[in-house]
């Protein structure tokens, strides 16, 4: 991901993807050293602060909490009345703040706050000034540095990282083996046939067919593009290898022979549009656009309409604690794939 190739003033997706990256924010908020008020046990900064900070007048403060008062709400700007504003206006007079920063706040009945998310988010809508400008670079390098810091230096396998990713890729190849074995007992066709229908499960499940895929992640010709899939998407692999094994065998006995290119174009068409397969089609495209836009800096065109922000969850489960490297969990899942490989 390059920080030039990210504008934040006119992506929300990007902005929440920062916002929601807790590692990121932690290093952000060490960096950057924002002053603020102590209030209920984190920092918060004043409209008066902010518009001093970024050097804008107050209407240029008030245009953008009108323009974006959704997201900035969502992220932590909030009104301060009634007992809690006593509280916030003790901690302002106690820690001896002058007067004139803030003219009569003191007197006021209310008072916008900013904590330090609210701060960055207006940050990255600001377009007036060369503070909020310099602060976005800031925290575009700071999060790149965060990824790649956590991930070893490259995000190309990082659903690798998953702990469901194992299991799920070992699944998924005891059911690409049946598929295969499908292909070659019931269809009357050559080997092309292989990669034809591999593209067919692709393009329904991603919109995509392997070229295009590898093309987007930059895969060279001796890496797997199953080993970049993540865990939902090749449980789905899966499903779709199984189901369509199960129809060709169906209809092989049926008829007794092996089937003709046009009946398994025809099998695949109804099988693909059959209705089950939509809602988890939809969190699959979600979880990969989503995913591979934020963590890979990689857009699949053909998904973009399914692009939302990653949750915090996701950012725990890829880059925290409990995400480890590929060889980590190989070791320690030697004795489960015994297991299911004996079965």
């Amino acid at each position: 991901m390059s920080s030039d190739s990210k504008d934040l003033t006119v992506s929300k997706v990007d902005r929440q993807n920062i916002l929601n990256n807790q590692y990121a924010m932690q290093e952000i908020e060490k960096a950057t050293h924002i002053q603020g008020i102590p209030f209920e046990g984190k920092t918060v900064v004043l409209k008066e602060q902010v518009s001093s900070f970024f050097e804008v007048t107050m209407r240029t403060v008030e245009n953008y909490l009108n323009s974006h008062e959704m997201e900035l709400s969502q992220n932590g700007y909030e009104i301060i009345k009634g007992k809690r504003l006593k509280e916030l206006k003790k901690s302002i007079s106690s820690i001896d703040v002058p007067e004139i920063d803030f003219g009569n706040i003191l007197k006021s009945p209310q008072l916008g706050a900013f904590d330090f998310r609210a701060f960055l988010n207006l940050s990255m809508v600001m377009v007036e000034s060369q503070r909020a400008k310099l602060l976005r670079s800031t925290i575009l390098d700071i999060v790149i540095d965060t990824i790649n810091q956590r991930t070893g230096g490259g995000t190309k396998y990082i659903n690798q990282r998953d702990e469901d990713f194992i299991l799920a890729y070992f699944h998924e190849e005891n059911y690409r083996k049946g598929f295969t074995d499908a292909l070659k007992d019931y269809v009357d066709m050559g080997n092309f046939k292989y990669p034809l229908y591999t593209d067919k499960i692709y393009v329904s499940i991603f919109k995509e067919k392997a070229k295009e895929y590898r093309k987007i992640l930059k895969l060279n010709a001796k890496e797997k593009i199953r080993d970049t899939f993540y865990s939902e998407i090749l449980d789905l692999v899966a499903s779709y290898e199984y189901g369509f094994s199960q129809e060709l065998e169906s209809v092989f006995k049926k008829n007794g022979r092996k089937l003709t290119s046009f009946e398994v174009d025809k099998i695949f068409n109804q099988f693909e549009t059959l209705p089950h397969w939509r809602p988890l089609l939809e969190s699959a495209r979600h979880k990969m656009a989503s995913r591979d836009l934020a963590f890979r800096d990689a857009l699949h065109l053909q998904l973009k309409q399914y692009i939302t922000p990653i949750q915090a969850d996701d950012f725990e489960r890829f880059l925290g604690e409990k995400s480890k490297e590929l060889d980590e969990r190989l070791e320690e899942a030697k004795d489960v794939l015994k297991r299911l490989k004996d079965r």
